[in-house]
């Protein structure tokens, strides 16, 4: 009991220390891993020295934070832009290893009450806020770009119109989005983990909880480390190791799970345009950079590489591995049909997590005189949105029948008392 009580007054007296070790592992995390894939992607050529300007603005939106994009051409010229992309490569990494320093103080406790779990996330979120106040301050600047084009640099040389394009942050929003981001990730971390401690009234829910969410994360989890495999692999054989590693550091969740959606039946609607794009697979771009929106599912995929269909595949093989390992470390007493109900609803709900952080919506463009329309002359887009409502539902299907199928592999596995602990 004495040395109890000891560990419990020593975490309260260095539950600062613990707090700031946590953020600022995150932040430290995330800011190299964010640098290095924008130096893989060349946004180090950009002029005026604002790399770390980018380097800050990606971590802003890598935890949901908006940036806003600006312009300024003259009184005869006209700018326009917008862009919403979350580089989840920085965002996994950034709720890794926060989630880590969060539970770290926490893994040799049984049971932990409310209040002490709520004090010890608020210590975490009081220097989060400051953190985020930082980078939404620090990412802002303004670039001057070229016409490009011979008429509208004939025409800008002529007026004297030197375009510019600035990005800043919206500070309120991107501390909104960024606390409730955290916190997401702390209660994620909670339940995620089969030793991190519950309050005692929250013990009841564990059995049915904990064994669905931590299967889920590792799916999850699964598709980064196969898509990071494959990654490499195309890296060493086919060249381009610079695009490759710039896919691998800002976007490589985004890829390998729009690739597990696709697998499951699901259908994004997209567009790639214009002189920008945004690093992600040949096959992709492919699909995507039509002069109109296009569908993206596993049909329009196979139509440039056959290789496709594997995902099908892939994604039964990790959904029924998801389910036995949820059935195996589950209670005895659950019934298969639970098991599937269980799992349907994690997978549903990590689909929609994915869905609302893999769309894209990045858009500039620029006119003189008229001539060029914002979005016909200077201008790119960038478009990749779901069809939710069927995803969804076939999330909910995938996982009642994987679901299903994974406890009655599973019970000549399970332990007879199972894991209520």
């Amino acid at each position: 009991m004495s040395s109890r009580i000891l560990s419990d007054q020593a975490f309260s007296r260095h539950g600062w220390a613990q707090a700031l070790v946590a953020v600022l592992g995150g932040l430290i995390a995330m800011g190299v891993v964010a640098a290095l894939g924008l130096w893989a992607a060349g946004a180090t050529d950009l002029p005026d020295g604002s790399f770390p300007q980018v380097i800050a603005a990606t971590v802003v939106t890598a935890v949901g934070g908006t940036v806003e994009l600006s312009g300024d051409a003259g009184a005869l010229a006209g700018t326009e832009g917008g862009l919403s992309v979350v580089p989840l490569s920085v965002t996994l990494t950034g709720a890794l290893v926060i989630g880590w320093g969060f539970l770290r103080p926490l893994r040799h406790r049984a049971v932990a009450g409310a209040p002490e779990l709520a004090g010890w996330a608020a210590r975490i979120a009081a220097l989060w806020l400051l953190a985020l106040l930082a980078l939404a301050l620090t990412a802002r600047h303004t670039f001057e770009i070229s016409l490009g084009d011979e008429t509208l640099g004939d025409l800008g040389d002529l007026f004297g119109i030197t375009p510019e394009v600035g990005f800043s942050t919206d500070v309120p929003s991107t501390v909104l989005i960024g606390l409730v981001w955290l916190a997401g990730v702390l209660v994620l971390a909670l339940l995620v983990s089969r030793g991190a401690p519950l309050p005692g009234r929250l013990l009841r829910l564990q059995p049915s909880v904990r064994p669905a969410a931590h299967a889920v994360v590792r799916l999850l989890l699964a598709c980064v480390v196969i898509g990071l495999v494959v990654a490499l692999a195309v890296a060493a054989t086919r060249g381009h190791p610079a695009e490759t590693f710039a896919v691998i550091l800002l976007g490589l969740p985004n890829v390998a799970w729009l690739a597990l959606t696709i697998g499951l039946g699901a259908t994004w609607d997209g567009r790639v345009n214009g002189p920008f794009g945004l690093p992600m697979p040949r096959v992709l771009d492919e699909v995507l950079r039509t002069p109109d929106v296009s569908t993206l599912n596993l049909g329009a995929l196979a139509e440039h590489d056959g290789r496709v269909w594997w995902l099908v595949v892939v994604d039964a093989v990790l959904l029924l591995a998801a389910a036995f390992a949820m059935a195996a470390l589950s209670p005895a007493r659950i019934r298969a049909w639970q098991h599937a109900v269980h799992l349907a609803v994690a997978l549903a709900l990590a689909v929609l997590m994915v869905c609302l952080m893999v769309r894209i919506d990045a858009r500039i463009g620029l006119s003189v005189l008229g001539i060029g329309d914002l979005g016909e002359g200077f201008s790119g887009q960038v478009l990749l949105r779901p069809r939710l409502w069927s995803t969804l539902g076939l999330a909910l299907l995938w996982g009642l029948v994987t679901g299903f199928a994974g406890a009655l592999l599973a019970r000549g596995v399970r332990r007879r008392g199972g894991t209520d602990r």
